[in-house]
């Protein structure tokens, strides 16, 4: 850009006496902060586009600009700098001081005077700017006035409260269901005294984000019914840390006291979650506390047969000499899960292959494929935004972005919100397509457009976009692709080479937290840390260096379908688990009886689930909250957090793994998160060849059956989930179970309301609603409440019959 153009985009102007520079465009309240003054406001906010609802930001203007003044006070959050302008703040002008006040004292008329019981009350900018704008006494209540009271609390949803007498008619509420996530179901009803926060009488304020609405409102009229009355702001101790719900690393903010976790707020990091958090990580927090809890390790009997308390050295002494007859018995296999730091997912990966001597490792406790196997380690480990990977901001700048197997909504909360942002933007905006089968709630409120697919034929939806003239992918584009895609064989394949044919850039996004930061620590069978490649000679004998050992294993491991086959047919001898839901994998019902049949099984597990109850070895291992890690994002961005709580006894999984290596005699070689993440930098990147993505064959075409309907699911935001069990007041906001059907089948159907699906697995009956679904393809979400859709109907993509229900 040349000096002469960015000159042209700067402003010069006065406020309160001093010259100050800003963008064309910048608000006077912005401005006036440049030069560190704080003009009172109630219904501005940075994120928000401006309104002047509130009235207590009115300044005087002695010079527009044009040697005339603007003849009364105006709302300095609407009124945008001009060159040569005059402005006088409160600060120096009677006027705009009188104007101010003034609008405090509307504001105070009706207003109650509850602040020692409202949860706003110490950190509520009216009560901050009654005190600095306001008078010590009200004309009101002098003249004997009574003040307006309304029945209290409204639910405007399950989770949202409101006190309508508190309400300042900001409009930030509604200004952020409307602006930023796209939820149109609160608004400012009636007029006049009259006006209020209101939803539509047959429908609750429904939004995965509706938890941001309370946080930014200025008063108390808003607050979560799980925070109400539960502590005062200057009771709370405040912590920075990350989410660790999706790989989006949003920051938060963690309130506690005296050990307890009391709410989470957003955190504000403009580069990741700018100053929004999806409800699943604002008040999915209360399992570390929940009575399932495990608080001290716990080992089988060998005369009772149940699982009895030990201490941490006889669990230890057990596990390893459990593990150790099970490595000579077939061998031992690793399931990771995706809920691990980096630094413990890095831990498992040398467990496994300094420790137990074998790659059968796997992060993926959900269902996968071969190739994503390929995929993970030729397009995915090592890429990140401080080398060309793209980042939320690439989202933001992309002309076009195209999403293959993926629902930002419910499956990455803090994309979905930045990429609405970008498609709604002033001028062009960004253009979003989905390949999926149907257009979601999610993908309307982005305004992107449908590539309409059914499940199994994406490779070919895929091959068809370089002709798109309407998407227009090309090199200023992005795609996401989700992990479900690889569900789909040879559609990762086709993704890449979609990429490499349009210039578009590609990153992965899986669902889980600790999903990205297992492919770069290696907690995959085919791959090392670094992105080392199992096959790779000079790869291993660097990993091997690295470690103090003179080999590992060359040949790739089983995958975590491999490692449950091989404990049902006795191949392996033995398993470690961490965090792993069993109804994530792919057959739980299979899942479970390998388990059984398992010759020994260790649990690492932070509350009781169908894992430890089976297991010969249990090991309470520590929350988020309890010890410090690392998040790596979609992005590859490493997301670093220290511990909120000390408690003792709480080990994270590097300790335990650190003790169960001492006891077989191979160890680790660290004992703390800290020294497992110096070891993990000092190993480094794969500074070698990337292994590439090897051609998977495609299956023909589907065939569609009258009576006998593909299975598309994938999971909802806020569903069946262990960490989400104590939740009650946010299940309760979960979007209830439907079958999303097409009108040819519901017409074949007769029309009826519910209907049965039966799978290989069993059957499920769930209502019906009708969607614009490829023929012969059905919808269920895959962990809605009371519905296990893995578990009692068929694996995604499989067949499933249909009937009408009568109950």
């Amino acid at each position: 850009m040349s000096a002469e153009v960015e000159k042209a985009q700067k402003v010069t102007l006065t406020i309160d006496g001093r010259s100050v520079t800003v963008p064309a465009g910048t608000l006077v309240i912005r401005a006036a902060e440049q030069v560190g003054v704080q003009v009172p406001r109630f219904c501005d906010h940075p994120l928000l586009a401006p309104v002047g609802a509130c009235r207590q930001c009115l300044v005087e203007v002695p010079d527009a600009g044009n040697g005339r003044p603007i003849p009364k006070p105006q709302a300095s959050c609407t009124l945008a700098v001009a060159p040569g302008m005059v402005v006088e703040t409160q600060v120096t002008n009677q006027v705009a001081e009188k104007a101010q006040r003034g609008v405090m004292e509307l504001l105070l008329i009706n207003h109650p005077l509850d602040c020692p019981v409202c949860d706003k009350g110490g950190e509520c900018p009216l009560q901050n700017q009654a005190m600095s704008t306001g008078s010590a006494e009200s004309r009101f209540s002098a003249s004997g006035g009574v003040k307006r009271t309304f029945e209290k609390p409204i639910n405007v949803s399950a989770q949202v409260l409101l006190d309508r007498e508190r309400c300042v008619l900001c409009a930030r509420c509604t200004r952020f269901s409307d602006q930023i996530s796209g939820d149109p179901f609160i608004a400012l009803v009636d007029r006049g005294a009259l006006q209020q926060v209101g939803i539509y009488e047959k429908q609750p304020y429904d939004s995965y984000f509706s938890g941001n609405a309370i946080q930014i409102c200025p008063v108390g009229a808003l607050t979560s019914a799980d925070y109400r009355f539960r502590a005062r702001p200057f009771d709370l101790v405040s912590t920075p840390t990350i989410a660790e719900h999706d790989a989006c690393g949003a920051a938060i903010r963690v309130d506690h006291r005296r050990g307890k976790v009391m709410r989470r707020l957003a955190g504000n990091d403009p580069e990741v979650n700018e100053e929004w958090i999806s409800d699943k990580d604002r008040f999915g927090f209360r399992y570390v506390r929940a009575a399932a809890r495990l608080t001290h390790p716990l080992v089988r009997d060998t005369e009772t047969g149940q699982l009895r308390a030990a201490s941490w050295p006889e669990a230890f002494t057990i596990a390893a000499r459990g593990l150790a007859a099970a490595r000579e018995a077939g061998g031992v296999g690793v399931l990771t899960g995706g809920r691990l730091t980096a630094e413990d997912a890095y831990a498992y990966s040398k467990f496994a292959r300094v420790v137990l001597g074998t790659n059968d490792i796997d992060f993926r406790a959900r269902p996968h494929t071969a190739e994503e196997t390929a995929f993970l380690a030729s397009a995915v480990a090592l890429t990140g935004p401080y080398d060309g990977g793209v980042s939320y901001a690439d989202l933001e700048r992309a002309a076009s972005v195209l999403l293959l197997g993926l629902e930002p909504e419910d499956e990455a909360a803090t994309i979905f919100l930045r990429l609405r942002k970008a498609a709604t933007a002033a001028g062009a905006g960004t253009r979003i397509a989905s390949v999926a089968p149907y257009t979601s709630r999610g993908l309307a409120k982005m305004k992107g457009r449908l590539i309409r697919t059914a499940p199994g034929e994406e490779v070919a939806a895929i091959r068809a976009i370089p002709g798109d003239t309407e998407l227009a992918l090309g090199d200023t584009g992005v795609i996401l692709v989700g992990e479900r895609l690889a569900l789909t064989p040879g559609a990762l394949t086709a993704a890449v080479e979609l990429a490499e044919a349009t210039g578009a850039r590609l990153a992965w996004v899986p669902r889980r937290a600790g999903d990205r930061g297992a492919v770069e620590t290696g907690c995959l069978p085919n791959l090392l840390p670094g992105g080392r490649p199992v096959a790779d000679a000079a790869a291993r004998v660097d990993a091997a260096a690295a470690w103090g050992l003179t080999s590992l294993p060359a040949a790739p491991g089983r995958d975590g379908d491999g490692i449950i086959a091989g404990l049902s047919s006795g191949d392996l001898g033995g398993v470690v688990v961490a965090g792993v839901d069993v109804d994530d994998l792919a057959d739980p019902a299979a899942a479970r009886a390998a388990l059984d049949a398992a010759g020994f099984v260790v649990s690492l597990e932070l509350r009781e689930t169908d894992v430890t109850r089976v297991a010969d070895v249990v090991f309470p291992v520590a929350p988020v909250t309890e010890k410090a890690g690392t998040f790596v994002t979609w992005e590859g961005r490493p997301r670093t957090f220290g511990a909120i709580f000390s408690v003792p006894g709480s080990l994270p999984d590097v300790r335990v793994l650190a003790g169960i290596a001492a006891e077989l005699s191979a160890p680790l070689g660290f004992r703390t998160i800290e020294e497992a993440r110096a070891e993990l930098e000092e190993v480094g990147p794969w500074d070698g060849e990337r292994p590439a993505l090897p051609g998977v064959p495609v299956h023909g075409e589907r065939k569609v059956l009258k009576t006998k309907l593909t299975l598309a699911t994938w999971k909802q935001l806020i569903g069946t989930a262990s960490l989400l069990e104590d939740e009650h007041t946010l299940q309760a906001t979960a979007r209830p179970a439907v079958a999303r059907i097409t009108a040819e089948t519901h017409a074949m159907l007769k029309g009826v309301a519910e209907v049965t699906l039966s799978g290989d697995r069993g059957q499920i009956t769930l209502p019906v609603e009708v969607a614009d679904l490829p023929e012969g393809v059905v919808w269920v979400p895959a962990n809605a409440f009371g519905t296990g859709v893995l578990a009692e109907l068929s694996s995604p993509g499989g067949m499933v019959s249909v009937k009408g229900a009568h109950r």
